[in-house]
């Protein structure tokens, strides 16, 4: 679980995301109040069970909604008692998870449920905890853009390095404007058939309203195999090697390359 703190009101609060979505500790939350008591204390609440229960019936399909009528019922009698591990263990929720350990465990909530348990401790907690959760989130989405942006200009450079190769290997003097231009395109759908079996033009034909091109598409794992498959293909030029050779070489190392990256961890986190 990928982890990452804010800071509320002088509280370091975790949040770790699981299953692409941020839960917040609500064990760091309750520090400037008491402690994980005040969690049990908000989940004997009738509205409280009402609240996490609906949300699962929202976001969660294998919950066990019996058992969350079973809860309804009982809340607000002297005799119950409900923690989010029994509340998980008893219907399969996930809108919370309970982590043991001295550092970084304790019980951690869905952003969702979190705010609510925030306007439970206070209205005030609750604003600065969005306020700050929302910065994290705009600073994400900024770091994002500019990995974006980077892929995007490495792909830019190396596409540089390419067309200075073919200047060198593929194209006579003699050749004309048009000519030359002629070569550099078939060359860009020659990576294009590579890694996206199609050219652009194709591309253009099965994609009218889109705006851009078949680049401008591609996903981070594409982008860098393209950025890669550039620089290969110089070296292949170079190497005086014929376009149906250099397909077909390029085309496999996209394969290879692709079947990589699906399910490289660092590339998920920018994502």
């Amino acid at each position: 679980m990928k982890s990452k703190k804010i800071t509320v009101k002088g509280a370091e609060i975790n949040i770790i995301e699981y299953h692409q979505s941020d839960y917040i500790s609500l064990t760091d939350m309750v520090k400037g109040f008491g402690d994980d008591t005040m969690i049990y204390s908000w989940m004997r609440n009738r509205n409280t069970v009402e609240f996490i229960g609906i949300w699962e019936e929202i976001n969660n399909p294998d919950f066990k909604g019996n058992e969350f009528v079973t809860f309804k019922t009982q809340a607000g009698l002297n005799s119950f008692n409900l923690t989010p591990r029994k509340w998980i263990e008893a219907t399969h929720a996930i809108g919370f998870i309970s982590k043991a350990g001295r550092y970084g465990g304790g019980t951690f909530a869905h952003k969702d449920i979190a705010f609510e348990f925030g306007s439970w401790l206070s209205p005030a907690f609750k604003m600065y905890l969005i306020n700050e959760f929302q910065r994290l989130k705009a600073d994400e989405n900024d770091r994002l853009k500019l990995d974006w942006t980077l892929q995007r200009t490495l792909a830019k450079i190396n596409y540089h390095i390419q067309t200075d190769a073919i200047k060198e290997n593929l194209i006579p003097n003699e050749l004309s404007s048009q000519q030359i231009s002629q070569v550099y395109a078939s060359e860009a759908d020659l990576l294009n058939v590579a890694l996206f079996g199609k050219t652009a033009q194709q591309w253009r034909n099965e994609n009218p309203t889109l705006e851009g091109n078949i680049r401008d598409t591609a996903t981070i794992e594409q982008l860098v195999v393209l950025s890669n498959l550039e620089s290969i293909n110089a070296v292949l030029i170079h190497q005086q090697l014929p376009q149906r050779d250099r397909i077909m070489q390029l085309n496999q190392i996209a394969i290879s390359q692709m079947k990589s990256l699906v399910g490289n961890k660092s590339l998920k986190s920018l994502k």
